[in-house]
C-alpha cells in the first residue's frame, strides 16, 4: 500500500492527513483519515481524529510540544484506525521558509539544518516543522520524511518585486529579499480556481487571499505569482492574529525606548534592541490579539460596529471595530495595487484561509469595496451559506458577467500529497 502522510505544524497546532497513492490516478491520492491537534502549549491540548465517518475528540494532558503531538496521532492511527506505521512509505512536511530551494526536497543531514538556519526568519512555524520531521525520521526511520516550501510558489518573482532598496552586495550576501509565503495554499487555489472556471492554470488571473492567524495576499498572473504581500519573513504585509504586519521599520526602536512619553533619538534613553526581542514583540505581542485581548476574528468581529464602514473618514474609540477596520484597509491597499499590476484583467477575487472561509462580514465589506473595479456584488445569500456547500470552490457573487468574487476551501495537506505522489522521484 502507497501511503502519504501530510503534515502541517501551525504555531500551536498541528493538521495531519493520510492519503492512499494510486498508480492509476496519481494526480488525485485519496483521503484515508485526518486528525487535528490544537491548544498544544496550552493543556490540555485538543486532539481530533477522523476517519471511515467516525470521529473522535479528545483532550490530552501528555501532549506539550509539536513532537509529543506527533507521536500521539501514530498510537491512535494504529489503535483507531488499524493503520501499521510501518506502511507510510513518505511524509510530507510543510515547511514555511525554504530560502534558496525552490522545489520540495527529501529531509537529509545537509536539507534539515538548511532548514534549521532559516527558524529565524520564520519563528512561528519553521521550528515547529523541524520539531516533528525529527519526530519522524525517529518513528519512521523507513519512511521519506520530504520538505514542502511555503516560498516555493513565489520563486519567479520580478526581481523589482522580489528586491529591497538596500545594498544589494550585502543583500545578496545574506539572501535578503522577498520570498513570500503561503505558497502551498496558493497553489491549491490556482488548480482549483481553474477547474471552478474551465480554464488551464497558466491563463488564470487572480487576487488571492489567504486569512488566517497569518495572512497574507497574492497576484497572480498567467498562473504565476508576480507580488505577494509577506517578504523576507512572513511578517510584513497583512497584520494577523499575534504579527504586526507593514510598519515603519524604525518604530520597534520608538517601541521599546527609555521614554514612553516621546519619541527621541536622544542616546542617553535609547537602548539596543535585539533582533530577538524585535521579532518577539511584532511576530508574538503584536495584531489583533495586541489591539483587543483575543485573536479571534470572529470574536472581534461579532463585537465590531461595521455599520460606518462606508464612510473612510468615521473614527472609533472601539478596540475591536478597530481592528475590523485596520484588517480591511490593508486589504484594500493590496488589493487595489494587484488589481493595477494586473492591468485589470482580474478573472476572480478568492478569499480562502480560516477566516477568508469563514468570516462573512469581512468578506461582505471587501466585496462592497472592490465593487467600483469591476468586481461582481456579492450575493448576500450565498455569502452566508459557503460553510453549508459541499464544494471546494464557492461562487458569493450574483452572476451577472463581472469579475467573480470567490471563496475556496483551501488544503495544505491535500497540495503535498499530490505534490509528493506526482514527484517520479520519490517513488523510485
Amino acid at each position: 500500500m502507497s501511503l502519504v502522510l501530510a503534515v502541517n505544524a501551525g504555531s500551536s497546532s498541528l493538521k495531519i492527513s493520510l492519503f492512499r497513492r494510486s498508480v492509476d490516478n496519481v494526480a488525485n491520492p485519496a483521503l484515508l483519515l485526518s486528525s487535528s491537534i490544537s491548544s498544544i502549549f496550552a493543556p490540555p491540548a485538543k486532539f481530533k481524529f477522523s476517519f471511515a465517518h467516525r470521529s473522535l475528540n479528545e483532550e490530552v494532558e501528555s501532549i506539550h510540544d509539536h513532537a509529543s503531538a506527533f507521536m500521539h496521532f501514530l498510537d491512535r492511527l494504529k489503535e483507531e484506525a488499524s493503520v501499521d506505521p510501518i506502511d507510510i512509505k513518505h511524509i510530507a512536511h510543510r515547511v514555511v521558509h525554504g530560502g534558496d530551494y525552490i522545489s520540495p526536497v527529501i529531509i537529509f543531514e545537509e536539507s534539515y539544518h538548511h532548514i534549521e538556519r532559516l527558524s529565524d526568519l520564520a519563528p512561528l512555524h519553521n521550528g515547529s516543522a523541524l520539531s516533528v520531521i525529527k519526530s519522524a525520521i525517529r518513528a519512521l526511520p523507513h519512511a521519506k520524511s520530504i520538505a514542502f516550501f511555503d516560498s516555493a510558489f513565489h520563486k519567479d518573482l520580478p526581481t523589482h518585486v522580489a528586491t529591497y532598496a538596500i545594498n544589494q552586495q550585502v543583500a545578496q550576501e545574506r539572501g535578503l529579499k522577498k520570498y513570500g509565503f503561503h505558497g502551498l495554499s496558493y497553489a491549491f487555489i490556482l488548480r482549483a480556481v481553474a477547474a471552478h472556471l474551465n480554464k488551464a492554470p497558466d491563463t488564470l488571473n487572480i487576487i488571492a487571499l489567504h486569512i488566517g492567524s497569518g495572512a497574507s495576499m497574492c497576484a497572480i498572473r498567467n498562473g504565476q505569482s508576480i507580488d505577494t504581500s509577506m517578504g523576507l519573513t512572513p511578517l510584513s504585509g497583512l497584520p494577523g492574529a499575534t504579527r504586526a504586519g507593514d510598519i515603519d521599520a524604525s518604530l520597534i526602536f520608538h517601541y521599546t525606548s527609555r521614554s514612553p512619553a516621546r519619541m527621541s533619538h536622544d542616546p542617553s534613553i535609547s537602548r539596543e534592541v535585539k533582533v530577538t526581542e524585535a521579532e518577539d514583540i511584532l511576530n508574538f505581542k503584536s495584531g489583533w490579539k495586541a489591539l483587543t485581548g483575543t485573536a479571534n476574528f470572529k470574536e472581534i468581529t461579532e463585537k465590531a460596529d461595521t455599520s460606518t464602514l462606508s464612510d473612510p473618514m468615521s473614527r472609533t474609540a472601539d478596540p475591536n471595530t478597530l481592528a475590523f477596520r485596520i484588517m480591511l484597509d490593508r486589504i484594500l491597499h493590496f488589493a487595489g495595487a494587484y488589481h493595477l499590476a494586473l492591468h485589470g484583467d482580474v478573472d476572480a477575487l478568492v478569499f480562502a484561509g480560516g477566516v477568508g472561509e469563514r468570516s462573512v462580514e469581512l468578506r461582505r465589506a471587501v466585496g462592497e469595496a472592490v465593487a467600483c473595479l469591476g468586481f461582481t456584488a456579492i450575493n448576500e445569500k450565498k455569502n452566508k451559506q459557503v460553510s453549508d456547500d459541499e464544494g471546494i470552490v464557492v461562487d458569493i457573487g450574483r452572476g451577472d458577467g463581472r469579475k467573480r468574487m470567490l471563496v475556496c476551501h483551501t488544503d495544505e495537506q491535500l497540495e503535498m500529497a499530490r505534490e509528493c505522489s506526482l514527484e517520479s522521484e520519490f517513488w523510485a
